[in-house]
């Protein structure tokens, strides 16, 4: 019996980064700085929900009403112009199915966030890479690959995996170059770490636009990876077409309650941003003593590069994990020579330093 022809795909698909080391003995000493997640966990008013008896047989609110108005709360938006989802991936997919047929292009940045090529090629688009510059997108070269068939540009600031971002003047010189019917999509997924004057939030910039979604996610300072969790913010006309194709109880009520708390605890957030400059300014300063450079601090995470360094980001990346510790292989986003570090919590930073330092002082 044959089986139904159905798409062949011939894009690669997410490679995340490890999660376990096969030949080390004992898996509880693994280290994972592959993920950009949360070097302090989450709130503990997040904890305070998760010790909570839920019942399991009801289905959880499918407009995530509760949060959508604390979302509005917090960042002084309009509640109708939110939609929540799966982790912000599953937004990215709606968009893609929304909007993309098979004659559109999409452009994102020449390294970026695997999910936006992939969703979009899901949706037969076609994908173009625009060339970045110094690791930094660039706007020139976005403009460049414009033509009559593209319709979304996607763009992550700062973006992942270089860390690298864009100024808000830029931002705003993007959108004013663009033709006013490409919906330009800003993923916000690491601006709570940023303290650059020059640099403002997609939100904070184009609240009011028409024509630029905004993407949010719960899984990087809030701490709720786990629970797949984020939202997107744009005009009610998208919104509510994007509402027609959401899967109906997408977001779990413990992650619903879990995302409100999150919310409320300003504490917490500025604890975490405090850690993450310190130890990215350390780590910095220390990895280059040995010729190994990284980008400007900004997100949660740091692209070493080793080209100046007497070991290759191959051999150090395996005599890490021979010692615990996991870091994010950059081939996979075609960087070459290149390893994205995760700043982690204390104990796992002073470790990380440790170890690279015994690394490289015996080469």
């Amino acid at each position: 019996m044959k089986l139904t022809k159905f798409k062949k795909l011939k894009f690669q698909s997410y490679k995340p980064g490890k999660y376990e080391i096969p030949k080390l003995k004992n898996a509880k000493k693994i280290i994972k700085l592959s993920a950009n997640e949360s070097a302090l966990g989450a709130s503990s008013k997040v904890r305070e929900i998760l010790k909570n008896n839920f019942s399991t047989s009801k289905y959880p609110d499918y407009t995530s009403k509760l949060l959508r108005k604390q979302i509005s709360t917090k960042f002084n938006c309009n509640a109708n112009k939110v939609i929540c989802g799966s982790g912000s991936d599953e937004i990215i997919q709606m968009l893609c199915q929304l909007l993309l047929t098979n004659n559109d292009q999409v452009i994102v940045p020449q390294f970026s966030f695997l999910m936006y090529r992939i969703y979009a090629s899901i949706s037969g688009a076609k994908v173009i890479f625009s060339k970045e510059k110094n690791y930094t997108i660039s706007v020139d070269n976005i403009i460049k690959n414009v033509n009559k068939k593209t319709k979304i540009v996607f763009l992550a600031n700062p973006n992942n995996p270089t860390g690298t971002y864009l100024y808000k003047n830029e931002l705003i010189d993007l959108r004013k170059r663009l033709r006013k019917d490409i919906l330009l999509v800003i993923d916000d997924a690491y601006y709570e770490y940023m303290k650059d004057k020059n640099y403002a939030s997609g939100l904070e910039t184009f609240k009011n636009y028409k024509n630029v979604f905004i993407l949010r996610t719960f899984s990087k300072i809030y701490g709720l990876a786990a629970l797949r969790i984020g939202w997107g913010y744009g005009d009610k006309e998208i919104i509510n077409s994007l509402n027609l194709i959401k899967p109906p109880f997408n977001v779990n009520k413990v992650a619903q309650l879990c995302a409100i708390e999150a919310l409320k605890d300003n504490k917490f957030i500025k604890k975490s941003v405090k850690h993450n400059l310190f130890w990215s300014k350390r780590i910095k300063r220390t990895l280059e003593e040995f010729d190994i450079y990284s980008n400007k601090i900004s997100a949660n995470f740091l692209l070493l590069n080793f080209n100046s360094c007497k070991l290759s980001a191959n051999k150090i990346e395996k005599k890490l994990e021979k010692k615990g510790i996991i870091l994010r292989e950059m081939k996979t986003y075609g960087i070459d020579n290149h390893l994205r570090l995760t700043i982690g919590n204390i104990a796992e930073n002073k470790l990380f330093l440790k170890e690279i330092k015994n690394i490289l002082k015996n080469v």
